[in-house]
């Protein structure tokens, strides 16, 4: 019902508030008054696990991409509660459109060592014939769509394909993760206002690590965080400590209810750190302060949830000795696997795109090959798909 008033009165926003959503303090413990979730003790484990994993994954390849041995890479470090614990509380069949920092969803849903290394060095085995940069996975087995470099475009095409699953009638939903730069995009709003409207189970997952690359979030909005955007589309929200695993897999388990239950869609707002530089081509040191990373550090969310784990006897020094020695030697090995392993075939450059190869691609690709055959030792990996007799190129087993 429409309320008058005879006089006039401007409203901020700042007359709300929106708190954060917290169980377990920096040392594991939960806060009085706080409820831990009914996760039980394998489901628990799982997760711990995918975050270390991918704790230690980030740290061998960041090393080698230093070495030059891989192109590129970006880490999910100091953001592993938020995208696990989310990832934990879903469903297993339910759709994932990722940024481009959320391995730790598919370490979580049971993607391989080997499937990882192959995507990073594009070799024969990776999923997408070697056509995307590193860290732009995708598993069509696990129901995580395939990344896409240009910012927040998969956050309309989650309303979308979430407007499927509502159409399909079969209990699932979509969450879709973005950084807080990304909410900038004119995309971030379409995508909004399109799953309010048509009411569609949609989980919008924001990680508000503090910076768009080298940009604080003081100087991106005015407003109090990202949270707030929901009520001018009428949306359910929440926002979460995004360095507690146990807060974000209850936010994000009760948002998954609204969604699939009630067909609406959420938002949630992870407010967490990236304790790492934004990509392998970034320094922050530039635009942050070593003291500010320090006091982030003593919120580890991996330690935090280890301890958490050991308070409630569900794991073990030894268990962590154990799991680090095993993850750090099965990195190590299969990375030298996958970076001998052969590019995809040339030819492979143009299938996929059309149901049969036009004659313009099939031009294009030939004016290729005799490039490639005219300067062989510029493409080695090129000239070895063509058979060409060129010298390999040195290789290192050293470990990274």
């Amino acid at each position: 019902m429409t309320r008058f008033d005879h006089q006039p009165s401007f409203m901020t926003g700042d007359e709300f508030s929106i708190p954060t959503f917290s169980l377990l303090d920096p040392e594991g413990v939960l806060y009085e008054g706080a409820a831990a979730p009914a996760l039980e003790r394998d489901h628990a484990r799982r997760l711990y696990k995918a975050m270390l994993a991918t704790r230690l994954l980030d740290e061998r390849m960041l090393a080698a991409q230093r070495q030059g041995r891989l192109s590129f890479y970006m880490q999910c470090t100091g953001e592993e509660a938020a995208i696990v614990g989310a990832t934990a509380a879903l469903d297993e069949r339910d759709m994932i459109m990722a940024q481009y920092r959320e391995q730790g969803a598919l370490m979580y849903r049971g993607f391989t060592i080997d499937e990882f290394m192959n995507q990073l060095f594009g070799n024969e085995l990776d999923y997408g014939k070697g056509r995307q940069m590193p860290v732009h996975y995708g598993s069509r087995k696990l129901h995580y769509m395939t990344i896409s470099s240009p910012l927040a475009t998969q956050i309309p095409q989650a309303t979308g394909y979430a407007y499927g699953q509502k159409l399909a009638g079969d209990g699932l939903c979509t969450l879709t993760f973005f950084g807080e730069g990304a909410a900038s995009e004119g995309d971030f709003h379409a995508a909004l206002n399109m799953a309010s409207v048509h009411q569609v189970p949609v989980i919008f997952f924001c990680r508000n690590n503090g910076y768009a690359i080298s940009t604080p979030a003081v100087e991106q909005f005015a407003a109090d965080g990202i949270a707030p955007r929901a009520m001018g589309y009428r949306m359910h929200v929440i926002r979460v400590d995004g360095n507690d695993a146990l807060a974000v897999f209850e936010a994000t388990r009760r948002a998954r209810v609204i969604a699939v239950e009630q067909n609406k869609p959420v938002l949630i707002e992870a407010m967490s750190y990236r304790l790492a530089a934004h990509s392998s081509s970034d320094d922050p040191s530039g635009y942050r302060a070593k003291s500010e990373e320090e006091t982030w550090r003593l919120k580890d969310p991996v330690l935090r949830f280890r301890k958490w784990l050991t308070r409630q006897e569900w794991w073990s020094d030894d268990e962590q000795s154990e799991l680090e020695e095993s993850l750090r030697r099965e990195v190590l090995e299969t990375l030298k696997r996958a970076e001998k392993r052969a590019a995809p075939p040339l030819d492979s450059l143009i299938t996929d795109v059309y149901a049969e190869v036009t004659p313009e691609l099939t031009r294009q690709l030939d004016s290729l090959k005799r490039h490639i055959r005219r300067y062989p030792e510029a493409y080695p990996k090129g000239a070895k798909s063509l058979d060409l007799d060129i010298a390999p190129a040195a290789s290192t087993d050293e470990e990274v």
